[in-house]
């Protein structure tokens, strides 16, 4: 042979045909082993293979290195083993680990949907009756005396509830639908929420970019989280929501037939119908977000999450029970 190369594996004892002992050798012993799959592209870049079968019956190959750490011009460089062995960990992994950031496509979608809410709102929703809007409008914020004219059942159930929703979602997002990676704040899309509802919150949806920074302890005694995390605050809004539910499904057929009629030629009630959709579309989302951030997903907290698609109610049962979020201690403790 012209040459040879002493390959060198680190075992304590090699199963060997002749009983014979192997020569002694003073080269330094391989610096790596690497089991790579036999269709890995980083074959090629060693001296020697041998294949050995895994348990779960996939043929590997077991790689070392040459002690001789000699190359012929005609073999690919070597490279590093600590780089190919972190580039067969993403590998198995099945990515890098960032799922937690957003596809801009979500974003774009999500924008181009919220445009042509928007046109639909502002162009073709009907508006055959917009005296009576402004009527309805002045009743509901008791701007207008008793007249004697007695509101729709299910219209007053909307109109209230609506007024839930902000504070709902505002538990939602402070602070777990916070941005970590911009520095655009959730809070004015709540407020705006209260006037605009999800076509306000919608925007802030397109924008957010996960995952939500870590909240210190000092923080949660502060406004406003110290009322959004309390289970005062959301024992009201699920017992507010479910008395408004019982008075609208008690109201009886007509009330609901008359709000059907309304909802086809009213605007104001055609966009505040859709307006109570999109919220409860929404929510489902908003609430297994907060349920992962919180470690309860996997820790029994799960059987909320189908509960969660009934609107109002169930993001608003998610709230009562939902544990406490874990926080950072602040710096001032530390110190003590």
């Amino acid at each position: 042979m012209a040459s040879c190369s002493i390959v060198s594996c680190n075992f304590s004892s090699l199963p060997l045909k002749s009983h014979s002992s192997p020569p002694k050798t003073s080269l330094s012993p391989p610096k790596s082993l690497i089991f790579l799959p036999i269709e890995s592209k980083y074959s090629s870049r060693f001296s020697k293979i041998s294949p050995f079968i895994t348990k779960k019956q996939k043929v590997y190959l077991q790689i070392c290195h040459s002690s001789s750490n000699t190359q012929t011009p005609q073999d690919p460089p070597l490279t590093s083993s600590t780089s190919e062995e972190n580039e067969l960990v993403v590998d198995e992994d099945g990515g890098d680990g960032g799922g937690e950031e957003r596809d801009w496509t979500t974003s774009v979608l999500l924008f181009a949907f919220w445009a042509g809410l928007m046109y639909y709102v502002f162009f073709l929703a009907p508006d055959q009756t917009p005296v009576t809007d402004t009527y309805f409008l002045k009743k509901l914020l008791n701007l207008k005396g008793d007249d004697g004219f007695e509101m729709n059942e299910v219209l007053v159930s909307l109109w209230y509830i609506m007024g839930l929703w902000p504070l709902l979602y505002g538990m939602l997002l402070l602070p777990t639908a916070r941005s970590s990676k911009s520095k655009i704040p959730v809070w004015p899309f709540v407020v705006l929420s209260f006037f605009g509802g999800a076509y306000a919150l919608i925007p802030y949806f397109v924008l957010w970019k996960p995952p939500a920074p870590p909240v210190e302890e000092a923080e949660l005694r502060r406004w406003p989280l110290n009322f959004l995390e309390s289970k005062l605050t959301a024992g009201i809004t699920l017992a507010a929501g479910l008395a408004l539910t019982v008075y609208a499904f008690s109201s009886g057929v007509d009330a609901w037939k008359e709000f059907y009629q309304y909802f086809k030629g009213s605007k104001f009630i055609h966009i505040t119908t859709i307006d109570f959709a999109l919220l409860s579309t929404f929510a489902p989302f908003w609430v297994y977000n907060d349920m992962t951030t919180r470690k309860w997903r996997l820790k029994g907290g799960s059987w909320l999450l189908p509960l969660s698609v009934i609107p109002f109610l169930g993001p608003a049962l998610y709230l009562l029970l939902r544990p406490k979020l874990s926080v950072e201690p602040s710096p001032s403790s530390e110190e003590t």
